[in-house]
């Protein structure tokens, strides 16, 4: 028989106790599943809606087939055939039986203030007549225009579906004219829409500011066009 010496003892005893101490040491690498980064799901906030796009500020939204138009949507579809000068868009919005009423300025003056019913509104930007829109709050001198002429001066008279900042029922631009919109239209029956520009030459420093309000009677969840009222700087 082999005998083994001191030295090859001691030899067998060291790999026996390496590979005990290989067997019970625990296994402290981490797993995969352990080290891989958590997947959040999204919430349902969180979450686009499909097939809506977002909506930028400012951009007025158009009123949607089949559901009552609010004042704003009215607005934006009607402010937009002003500019074109599509007067058949814009009598398709006037009130049936009342018509639309013109003010060239912020004082409605139910007594001179021209009103339209809509049936005569589509041939009116062609019309020849010169009819009478009240009185100059500069001179006091009757205004005598066409309506196209009107339309340069007291409707139309700056880019307000571009450029104007937008209000609901709230005044933004204040003349030394008398503001009687809410007693000539009560809140309670009736909607303004005001598109505002605070100047356009800044040599005049805000005195060229104007606005155009865009009233609507409530009709049940439904709106008609009853009065566009411009409104100015006056001395």
């Amino acid at each position: 028989m082999y005998k083994v010496g001191n030295l090859g003892w001691m030899v067998l005893v060291a790999i026996t106790l390496m590979m005990t101490a290989c067997a019970v040491a625990p296994n402290t690498a981490p797993k995969a599943e352990e080290t891989a980064a958590p997947q959040v799901q999204p919430t349902v906030e969180q979450l686009p809606e499909q097939g809506q796009p977002q909506q930028e500020q400012g951009q007025e939204q158009e009123p949607v087939e089949g559901q009552p138009p609010t004042a704003r949507e009215a607005a934006a579809t009607v402010m937009r055939a002003i500019k074109n000068s599509d007067m058949q868009t814009v009598a398709a919005w006037v009130h049936a039986k009342k018509g639309i009423r013109f003010s060239p300025y912020a004082y409605v003056d139910v007594e001179s203030d021209l009103t339209f019913k809509q049936d005569t509104l589509n041939g009116l930007m062609e019309d020849s007549k010169t009819y009478v829109w009240g009185t100059s709050a500069g001179s006091g001198e009757p205004i005598h225009l066409t309506y196209a002429d009107y339309y340069k001066q007291f409707v139309y008279d700056a880019d307000f579906a571009k450029d104007g900042t937008i209000s609901l029922n709230e005044v933004q631009g204040k003349s030394t004219t008398t503001n009687n919109l809410n007693e000539v239209y009560p809140k309670e029956s009736y909607d303004f829409v005001e598109y505002y520009i605070d100047g356009i030459d800044p040599a005049v420093e805000g005195m060229d500011w104007r606005s155009l309000r865009l009233v609507f009677e409530k009709i049940g969840d439904d709106r008609a066009l009853v009065g566009i009222i411009h409104d100015q700087w006056t001395p």
